[in-house]
């Protein structure tokens, strides 16, 4: 769902400068959010924007949102300006607590394009196969969110998601099964918080009542981890089926993604070639932010 921010609104925000963060360890402070709320509750239209905005990230039949923040982002200066940040970060704020897992990073972790880079890594050119973030944590982000400061110059890259309880449910009564054993495993799990241990190996499918839970999968894993052939044969029909139902859209400047974890997958298609014509500062680049649910809920903060 793309949701739009009503003009008057705009206007008010266009207005407005929220003061800096604060941190409380890799969260953001509590008196930040309360101090970012109080500031934006009397904007016009606001409640009305972070209802829907809430609704299709978290309500029955959602699971994601992309918030057009882009005029907001050309009145004040940048998408990847100060003023601009904490504008995103409270409308984020609004759906869970915004979080940093990485100690060396701040809030807001870069995403921009090596060409010399793994090719399906985030930061690579090539085609991003559908995944969970920090697959293998026993606490991952309930929400993933990526803000767009530049889209390819060149026209690639789209956005892609798919329903993954969707996919599963589409799945024989037998790899639903395989998928549901701790049989696999991705990734390096070093210098993180706020994500519980390492699990692994663990299971795609993590025994919750169908539809509910999250599906703790990476493509990835397919072609870099040692599976049993039957618990690859089971992985791979998933891959195929959140392909079958995916959606494709093309973020623009300011546009801010918001995945619900528990509900969908995300990845991106390739960007379009001639990557290494286009001058660094110029390349695609989004802001990558994750949201913690308060104990207990599995939306709001």
């Amino acid at each position: 769902m793309f949701i739009g921010i009503p003009s008057e609104l705009e206007a008010a925000l266009t207005d407005l400068t929220l003061p800096a963060w604060k941190l409380d360890g890799p969260a953001l402070a509590r008196s930040t959010m309360e101090e970012y709320r109080t500031e934006l509750a009397t904007a016009p239209r606001f409640e009305e924007t972070v209802a829907t905005l809430r609704h299709a990230v978290t309500g029955e039949g959602g699971g994601y949102a992309v918030l057009r923040l882009g005029n907001l982002a050309k009145a004040l200066g940048s998408a990847a300006g100060d003023r601009f940040l904490r504008l995103a970060t409270a409308f984020a704020a609004e759906i869970a607590t915004p979080f940093s897992p990485f100690p060396q990073w701040p809030l807001w972790k870069d995403i921009g394009v090596k060409i010399d880079k793994d090719p399906g890594k985030s930061s690579g050119i090539g085609y991003n196969a559908f995944h969970m973030d920090l697959v293998n944590a026993t606490r991952p982000p309930e929400y993933t969110t990526l803000l767009c400061v530049r889209p390819d110059p060149l026209g690639g890259g789209p956005s892609i998601l798919s329903d993954a309880h969707a996919a599963v449910a589409r799945l024989s009564e037998d790899n639903r099964a395989l998928l549901a054993e701790s049989a696999y495993h991705y990734g390096t799990f070093f210098n993180l918080h706020g994500l519980g241990e390492e699990c692994k190996p663990f299971p795609i499918l993590d025994g919750s009542d169908p539809g509910a839970g999250f599906v703790r999968f990476t493509a990835k894993m397919l072609e870099r981890s040692q599976l049993s052939e039957a618990h690859g044969a089971a992985a791979r029909e998933l891959a195929e089926q959140l392909v079958w139902g995916q959606v494709s859209f093309m973020l623009e400047a300011g546009d801010y993604l918001i995945v619900n974890q528990r509900r969908f997958l995300h990845g991106r298609e390739a960007l379009q070639s001639g990557q290494e014509t286009v001058p660094v500062g110029d390349r695609r680049l989004l802001l990558q932010l994750f949201l913690r649910a308060q104990p207990g809920t599995g939306s709001a903060a």
